[in-house]
């Protein structure tokens, strides 16, 4: 378990967000008095948890100290806290436009100073200070989550997901990055292979027989590769990439399925593979026959 504390503005709330994404049940601003019973539960569960306790909470640094220390005393806890430099919490509380939470200033700067001041017992039992004045959210979310992760932890991947989708019926929304498929030889003009999808073995043989669609696959993978690790870095979620072609059925399909294979392989992803025409089609045969493809 993790207990976060800091000043106001540092950034808690992403540290809260981050181990949020990482798989912990956070809470934050807990009551001082409900610390002792919320770690009994989060123990009984075994999952991991982190809470915030700071100023907000009405009570003095001392006063919650010593619940820490009884608490740590019967429960596996960590400390992380979290500080800025007061020019640097000044242009953000300025910015924001938000009231500082420190009850006892009579301006803003000495709103900062006297927060600092009364929570320094708590920062002196903080296993890790982390200062967030030069640091970009992304690259303060990244030093909380190295807090806690083990050596053997696993990186942090996006939730991916990979689409085919047809250009006569618009660019997908959910897209952040879109390929358009159209330069490459169209399997629609053989007749043979017109009725067919990018997921059948024939039209599958077309493609890969195309210098066209060896040098664009080599082309969008050395791209991946090269972008992959930064997109990382922003800590994104959800990234959806999307390929395009005029009946979404047959090269944007192969494309798709060509890529997520391929990020499968290399470790980069997991990806949900969509193909947003071809599960239209699905639909209404379902909904004639009553039977799902």
């Amino acid at each position: 378990m993790l207990l976060i504390s800091g000043l106001s503005g540092a950034g808690k709330s992403t540290v809260l967000h981050a181990l949020e994404d990482a798989g912990f049940f956070c809470t934050d601003n807990l009551p001082l008095e409900m610390l002792r019973e919320w770690s009994m539960i989060m123990h009984t569960r075994k999952r991991p948890a982190a809470v915030c306790l700071d100023a907000r909470s009405g009570f003095p640094a001392n006063a919650i100290c010593a619940t820490v220390k009884e608490t740590l005393a019967e429960y596996e806890w960590q400390m992380l806290f979290v500080e800025a430099e007061d020019k640097v919490l000044q242009r953000r509380f300025s910015t924001v436009k938000r009231r500082h939470p420190f009850p006892a200033g009579v301006d803003l700067m000495d709103s900062i100073r006297k927060e600092r001041e009364s929570l320094l017992p708590i920062r002196n039992i903080a296993d890790l200070v982390l200062d967030s004045s030069y640091l970009t959210p992304y690259e303060l979310a990244e030093s909380a989550e190295l807090f806690w992760h083990k050596p053997e932890s696993k990186s942090h991947r996006m939730n991916c997901t990979v689409m085919s989708f047809s250009y006569k019926h618009g660019l997908p929304a959910v897209a952040d990055m879109v390929f358009d498929m159209r330069f490459l030889p169209n399997p629609h003009y053989v007749p043979e292979l017109a009725q067919q999808t990018g997921r059948d073995a024939e039209v599958i043989e077309f493609l890969q027989s195309s210098s066209e669609v060896k040098e664009a696959q080599e082309r969008i993978r050395q791209w991946f590769a090269y972008s992959w690790p930064m997109v990382l870095k922003e800590r994104k979620q959800y990234f959806t990439v999307a390929f395009g072609c005029s009946g979404g059925r047959h090269r944007s399909v192969y494309m798709a399925e060509q890529l997520a294979d391929w990020l499968n392989r290399e470790g980069l992803a997991l990806p949900v593979i969509q193909h947003r025409e071809l599960a239209i089609v699905e639909r209404r045969h379902a909904d004639q026959t009553g039977v799902v493809s």
